[in-house]
């Protein structure tokens, strides 16, 4: 009799059933993944994803990667697209939502819906270019130079595909979703009023199309290091979120720490990431941590996930060159709102707000002294002098006597 097929029995004297130990069983998403016959890399990140190996890709066309980062399993994908020179990729349509950010390359986009095809709207990107396809709206990408173009997309592929497990339903369904897209000539014009978001009050636009997020305006925002700016797109009514922040130059983020599924991408100057499991700690390298203590370094092009593991964990950026360090993070569907909880529960903005206040963010005063002392070494290789003032890791007069407890949300 074969394995698949033995027969079930009680346990006995006792004991108790099952295995005990077992292997995690692939999701119906990594099935399609190695089915479509590209790469699948898994890690923490990658310094540029042009240093990723890229396949024929018969369904899309072109050439790619899938990219699933540790943490992001399950809760949404990511990938990265060679549209070859003066080519284009097949048009495709599906029941997830997608986004693309241009690496480098110039061409433009069409996108219409099903039965509208003599209604296709048409628009130029750019290195820099972010950009909404509609949920199950049909679309062509295009290049429109005699060198290669590199797009890399995030989707709610793996929630859509794990759910519905047949992906006739994902590639062929006929259903229009006209909340999410209209024939206005405007629909993919850009947008630049700042309002606040409904969930957190942080500065966000609604465009379905953004320009050159490298260079476009950010407001302030304060929150993750001094100067730090940012802004919330809202794009085609997606539940996939993300936000474009920078970090000035000669300055890094204070560590916070939250569960996985946002990945980081660097659209501006240089940097690097530590990132280590909340239990160890506001100071694992003073506590004999370090070899827990998980560091990439990227420049524009790198990716890297916050948090890799199931449980929250500390990450801290840091910009490593004169110039600002601009980042672009994507969550996917697991924006802030959407958190566990009944409806009208009560939340804190808890990465934002310091331990002392009850959240995760380690205030820089309470921040391991190798981080301040490594952040300097790194400057100094780049001939470029750290702008933290000294009045940031001095302890606060009202936290004197604070005493750090390990919690857990």
């Amino acid at each position: 009799m074969s394995d698949e097929h033995k027969q079930w029995s009680e346990p006995t004297d006792g004991k108790r059933t099952g295995f005990g130990k077992f292997k995690k069983l692939p999701l119906p998403y990594d099935i399609f993944m190695e089915s479509e016959g590209i790469p699948v890399f898994r890690e923490l990140g990658v310094r540029d994803i042009r240093d990723l190996p890229l396949m024929p890709w018969k369904r899309i066309g072109g050439k790619g990667t899938y990219i699933q980062l540790y943490g992001t399993e399950g809760k949404w994908g990511c990938y990265a697209v060679e549209v070859p020179p003066a080519g284009a990729l097949h048009p495709e349509k599906h029941m997830f939502e997608k986004i693309y950010l241009v690496v480098e390359g110039r061409g433009s986009t069409e996108v219409w819906l099903e039965g509208d095809e003599k209604k296709k709207h048409v628009f130029e990107w750019q290195p820099g270019s972010i950009f909404s396809i509609p949920m199950n709206a049909w679309h062509r990408v295009v290049n429109a130079t005699n060198s290669s173009a590199l797009l890399q997309a995030g989707t709610t592929g793996p929630v859509v595909v794990n759910a519905l497990q047949n992906i006739e339903a994902v590639f062929n369904n006929p259903f229009v979703f006209r909340d999410r897209f209209s024939n206005a000539e405007d629909f993919y014009k850009e947008k630049d009023e700042v309002e606040p978001d409904p969930v957190r009050g942080l500065a966000m636009r609604r465009t379905n199309f953004i320009a050159d997020s490298v260079n476009c305006h950010l407001p302030l925002d304060n929150r993750r290091s001094p100067g730090w700016r940012r802004i919330e797109p809202m794009m085609t009514n997606n539940t996939l979120y993300y936000w474009i922040g920078q970090h000035e130059g000669g300055r890094y983020s204070t560590a916070h720490a939250h569960t996985s599924a946002a990945i980081l991408f660097c659209l501006k100057g240089k940097g690097y990431t530590f990132t280590w499991p909340e239990h160890l700690g506001p100071t694992p390298w003073k506590d004999g941590n370090a070899d827990q203590v998980r560091r990439l370094d990227y420049v524009p092009g790198g990716m890297i996930t916050a948090a890799p593991g199931g449980a929250r964990w500390y990450h801290q950026h840091f910009s490593a060159s004169k110039e600002p360090l601009r980042l672009t993070a994507w969550f996917g569907p697991h924006n802030p709102g959407r958190d566990p909880g009944a409806p009208g529960t009560k939340h804190i903005d808890y990465t934002a707000m310091s331990i002392p206040e009850g959240g995760t963010s380690i205030p820089y005063w309470m921040e391991d002294p190798f981080v301040r002392k490594e952040y300097e070494r790194v400057l100094a290789a780049e001939a470029t002098t750290s702008r933290m003032e000294p009045s940031l890791y001095e302890t606060p007069a009202e936290y004197k006597d604070f005493k750090y407890k390990v919690t857990f949300g």
